[in-house]
């Protein structure tokens, strides 16, 4: 995943999913992020797998595995 974090503490984190492939998709796997702790905004974008997440801190990647497993997807690596 690529990470950054900005002049305000804010880390941006992009990660790659598997199997996205409409709106819904990208719903149920940004909804499923949101829900972990820190986490301040998150988009996903099916037709390139992408999902950018905005948080406090860094996001432990198991954490954020399972709630790409919960929403029914694979995280594949960093994008």
């Amino acid at each position: 995943m690529t990470v950054r974090t900005d002049t305000q503490g804010s880390v941006t984190a992009v990660y790659k999913v598997s199997g996205m492939s409409c709106g819904h998709c990208e719903g149920a796997v940004s909804g499923e992020i949101s829900e972990l702790p820190g986490v301040d905004s998150v988009k996903a974008v099916a037709t390139t797998g992408e999902v950018t997440v905005v948080s406090a801190a860094p996001l432990d990647e198991e954490a954020v595995r399972a709630a790409v497993d919960e929403a029914g997807f694979e995280l594949v690596g960093p994008a």
